[in-house]
């Protein structure tokens, strides 16, 4: 399509391979451009595999595209995509913005600076299942829920990273279940936190209006795990989501909105500065955490 929009990658692990890759090569609104990686042959290999050269220096990586997508350990996106935009390229960002706050911080204020359209990888709010649910909940005059995301990612496989190892399930799961929960039951406007990130995890979110919800994250499970879900409860009904039915629209879906509007559309809501906001209550609960 002669107006797709060229997009670069920047990494070459799992995800980028699993995911971004695929979703921006395959169009009709983007294209792959090009990917570098700080691992020249994973780069290579990734780029061959869907026909977009491989770059050396991530410079070249900008000279090549509009827009860069983020595939990298969140300290690496930080620094990272501050200097993409500053090239005054769009961003895809993955969540969190950044390894901690003041790096988030930096990182949305280069956005913001530069004046770049940027769009955070919250997969699961691009599905039609999830915008189903959240048209729903809206309606009911919500004043609850909860939410539970368990993983196994601590045991081992794809997702053990060094940064998801360290950091726990708070920086990684807790994006998915607090923006969820944002979005059902109003702005989060206070969290008090207990627990463990590399055990189990305990949030209870004050909502703007009166709602409270309870949110618990942890990537310590095993077995047979159960699907993620969130619940809410409102006067006139009651709503679950349960990951199981996202199905595979979310990330074609996000990527045409991205291009959309690199394009001059609309803006979308799940800029950096809601994953700022979202980092920032993230933030407060680990700090909670770590003072016990």
């Amino acid at each position: 399509m002669s107006d797709s929009v060229a997009v670069g990658l920047v990494g070459a692990g799992p995800w980028a391979g699993m995911v971004h890759a695929p979703a921006l090569a395959a169009g009709p609104s983007t294209r792959l451009a090009g990917v570098w990686a700080r691992r020249a042959e994973a780069s290579a290999r990734l780029a061959a595999e869907h026909g977009a050269p491989s770059f050396a220096r991530i410079e070249e990586l900008f000279d090549a595209c509009e827009a860069v997508a983020f595939s990298v350990p969140p300290d690496v996106q930080a620094d990272l995509a501050a200097r993409a935009a500053r090239a005054g390229k769009a961003v895809l960002l993955e969540k969190p913005l950044a390894m901690d706050l003041d790096g988030a911080r930096r990182l949305a204020g280069a956005i913001a600076e530069a004046g770049v359209v940027s769009q955070m990888v919250f997969t699961l709010r691009y599905s039609r299942a999830a915008r189903e649910f959240l048209r729903r909940v809206h309606a009911m005059e919500p004043f609850g829920g909860y939410g539970s995301f368990v993983s196994s990612a601590l045991s081992g496989g794809p997702f053990a990273t060094p940064w998801r190892l360290e950091k726990g399930a708070l920086l990684d799961l807790g994006p998915h279940i607090v923006d969820l929960l944002d979005a059902s039951l109003g702005r989060v406007a206070g969290v008090r936190a207990h627990g463990d990130p590399l055990g189990w995890v305990g949030l209870t979110l004050e909502h703007e209006g009166g709602a409270v919800s309870q949110a618990s994250v942890s990537m310590a499970g095993a077995g047979e795990l159960p699907p993620a879900h969130i619940e809410v409860y409102g006067r006139q009904g009651h709503a679950r989501l349960d990951w199981s039915q996202l199905g595979d629209d979310a990330f074609a879906t996000m990527v045409a909105e991205f291009a959309a509007v690199v394009r001059g559309g609309p803006a979308v809501p799940l800029d950096a500065a809601h994953g700022l906001r979202i980092q920032e209550i993230l933030a407060s609960a680990g700090t909670q955490l770590r003072a016990g």
